[in-house]
């Protein structure tokens, strides 16, 4: 057995010490730490697109990757952007308090499905609109200031902002950042793949909602990725529905991502989102026994994210990037949904 630190993101780096072998369960089931009680419990304390407690590991980021590829390097940060007056803030901005995932589905009265429909619509109409800036030379803070300003042009807060400390407004995640890449003043070249993360907070309820994007011409390799993992989500969502138990699209995803011998990221995962950003259930997007249904009138989030070569992730110095351990290409698709009659609705669809 070895001794490794982990980080609980959107925790403001809080550090723990612990001891991991492979018999253990997977990072994210050690602690939330809850205010007033003596003990920490087994739940779980969310992120921006999942849960994790990562093994805390610094590698040199001027490595090649095993592609030949040049890994990212961080670029430097554009000042905090503002937010008019007259903008709804979700309860989180400007407190200290340590973000976490609420007790309780997200279900919904016929009000709160269309608030649920007018964000989902939203937080896709923003990200259709990044999509389209996706250049060789254009900065990935350029994305992040036209995405807050296309949201709050439409009455929205960009959920992330402040999250947990999140500086910017939109996760932009290239290459083999997994997730929760900060934007900054790094130019996307030409073959880059990036992941754009939209959160719209609209009227009280937040849509969220990520694609995979190819920068000018990307190799058949990467293509093959994307496509897959695109494909994973849709599939996931396809056998969604009342009484179907959450474990099953952990299975499907898993199924298959093995057909093309990919893997599957287990530390971050999908989650109930709605009056608040991150709730009950948890969405293993892995083959896992956890108990639990889907609701009539619930909303949650399935986000998968698969890697061509390791799916161990490592943490950048800023808390929050997220890199495969090799440098190898990782992609995410997310779609937040409702469980209706009928199966799933997409809700962060145009």
């Amino acid at each position: 057995m070895q001794s490794c630190r982990v980080v609980s993101t959107f925790v403001g780096g809080d550090r723990l010490l612990c001891n991991y072998s492979s018999h253990h369960p997977p990072l994210f089931h050690l602690f939330r730490f809850h205010p007033g009680r003596k003990n920490a419990s087994m739940q779980l304390s969310r992120t921006l697109s999942g849960i994790t407690n990562l093994l805390f590991n610094r590698r040199n980021r001027d490595q090649v990757s095993t592609s030949g590829r040049k890994r990212l390097r961080p670029g430097k940060l554009s000042p905090r952007r503002p937010v008019p007056s007259h903008i709804q803030l979700p309860p989180y901005v400007n407190t200290r308090a340590p973000p976490g995932i609420a007790s309780g589905p997200e279900v919904h009265d016929e009000i709160g499905i269309e608030c649920m429909r007018a964000s989902g619509r939203l937080a896709a109409q923003v990200l259709i609109y990044a999509g389209t800036l996706v250049k060789p030379g254009v900065k990935t803070d350029e994305i992040d200031e036209a995405v807050h300003q296309m949201i709050i042009d439409n009455g929205g807060y960009p959920s992330p902002l402040g999250y947990g400390g999140f500086p910017k407004s939109v996760c932009t995640s290239v290459n083999e950042c997994i997730c929760h890449g900060i934007p900054d003043s790094r130019p996307l070249e030409d073959g880059d793949i990036i992941n754009i993360d939209v959160t719209v907070y609209l009227n009280g309820y937040h849509g969220d909602t990520s694609a995979t994007f190819f920068c000018g011409e990307v190799t058949d390799e990467a293509k093959k990725l994307v496509q897959v993992t695109k494909e994973c989500l849709d599939k996931a969502i396809a056998i969604c529905g009342p009484g179907v138990e959450y474990k099953k699209i952990g299975k499907t995803i898993h199924d298959h991502a093995d057909k093309y011998r990919y893997g599957v990221v287990r530390q971050f995962v999908g989650h109930g989102v709605g009056r608040v950003f991150h709730a009950d259930p948890v969405i293993q997007h892995f083959r896992n026994n956890d108990g639990g249904q889907m609701i009539l009138n619930q909303t949650f989030t399935i986000e998968p994210m698969l890697t061509i070569g390791s799916c161990k992730p490592l943490m950048w110095d800023d808390d929050w990037t997220v890199v495969t351990e090799d440098g190898s290409l990782s992609a995410q698709f997310e779609h937040t949904i409702l469980i209706t009659q009928d199966g799933a609705e997409i809700l962060t669809k145009c």
